[in-house]
């Protein structure tokens, strides 16, 4: 294998710390997963980036993908739930001193975005919306070819655009955002509640769960529940009407759906595609491909390292 031809993509979100080795190309060679503390975390970021690299061949560079607002002019994590303030300020730096390579911190979203528009469903596209819908709901924007991040470097936090005037209260503070009603704990949120007062959905399996997640939701639509098939389709509308502002903002040639939720396949792109459809200026609306990602779970990781690559 040619020399500075591997790098090496991780993605860090709560306990788990998700890496790969990637080829030049895109293509995972390997993927490592472990559970891991934020106190610990620049110890077993170089252990496995080791334990990666003594595959054979040359690493060159690690990308690292984390939920938050990073700034890579700065190289500094702004704000991310899942790390401590002292930890986010010289993370770069401390990674770069154990691991000895050049790294790359990027939001999770735009490192996914990245990964999708290299390999994944947006190869050969020039701009493209990336939306990622899981724990969180972030979004990411690719123009001409280019990441492009914004003044402080935090576009794209589509997840925080009102759906609700009314609704319930944001971690970021407004009301009514779509991560309110669209993120994987908010379906089992709404889940339960509608569980609780309707009587005409207690033949739904999931009431037999006490702790079903997201994914529990999605596997029994797809096994023909008909509660859980109501739930993936609300929440599809509801990703259509954010994913209609989007059109309408960008006039944007393909918009990437991704993260877990989307794992209901077609079950919920269809109501996302029908509710933007009807939302959107027809217009933008026609000139515009709504997709699902390719990538899956290595979409983070396999943009990380692309985005380390091209940032040498």
């Amino acid at each position: 294998m040619a020399k500075s031809s591997l790098l090496i993509g991780m993605h860090f979100s709560g306990p788990k710390l998700l890496a790969a080795l990637i080829n030049d190309s895109g293509e995972v060679l390997e993927r490592r997963e472990a559970a891991i503390s934020p106190n610990t975390m620049v110890q077993q970021v170089a252990t496995t980036a080791r334990e990666l690299g003594s595959r054979g061949g040359d690493v060159s560079a690690l990308g690292f993908g984390i939920p938050g607002l990073v700034n890579r002019q700065t190289d500094v994590v702004i704000v991310s739930p899942d790390l401590p303030t002292g930890i986010r300020e010289n993370l770069h730096k401390e990674l770069t001193e154990a691991t000895g390579l050049r790294v790359e911190i990027e939001n999770d979203a735009n490192a996914a975005a990245y990964g999708e528009f290299k390999v994944g469903a947006g190869r050969g596209s020039h701009n493209i919306f990336y939306m990622m819908i899981g724990n969180g709901i972030g979004g990411a924007i690719i123009l001409d070819g280019k990441l492009w991040t914004g003044t402080s470097g935090f576009a794209g936090e589509v997840g925080h655009i009102t759906i609700d005037t009314e609704g319930m209260q944001c971690v970021c503070g407004n009301t009514g955002c779509l991560e309110t009603v669209a993120s994987a704990p908010s379906i089992v949120r709404r889940a339960r509640e509608r569980l609780h007062r309707d009587s005409t959905s207690s033949l739904s399996r999931l009431g037999l769960n006490k702790d079903f997640t997201a994914d529990d939701v999605a596997h029994e639509a797809k096994e023909g529940d008909d509660f859980a098939l109501m739930m993936i389709e609300r929440t599809g509308k509801y990703i259509g009407t954010g994913v209609a502002s989007v059109i309408n903002l960008l006039n944007i040639e393909k918009i990437i759906l991704g993260g877990g939720v989307m794992d209901a396949g077609s079950l919920i792109l269809n109501p996302i595609i029908q509710e933007a459809r009807r939302r959107a200026f027809q217009p933008c609306f026609e000139a515009t491909q709504i997709v699902a990602g390719t990538l899956g779970r290595d979409a983070i990781t396999v943009g990380a390292a692309m985005l380390a690559r091209d940032a040498a």
